[in-house]
């Protein structure tokens, strides 16, 4: 399990610009995690109403057979 909590300095994002959410840094967190996982989990921690923490576990699917 990999646990990422970090800040990513981000480009202007005209949809950012229309939800002020979708600025938020652990969105690109989750969209990168989401790019690279095939199979597996995407955990969120939320405290106070803030995203806190970000939990990706891989999973690794044998060949059937």
């Amino acid at each position: 399990m990999v646990n990422h909590v970090e800040q990513r300095n981000g480009t202007a994002d005209p949809a950012a610009a229309a939800h002020p959410a979708l600025a938020h840094p652990g969105l690109a967190i989750v969209a990168d995690a989401l790019a690279r996982l095939r199979f597996g989990d995407i955990r969120l921690t939320v405290h106070d109403g803030r995203l806190v923490q970000v939990d990706v576990t891989e999973r690794t699917r044998l060949p059937h057979g």
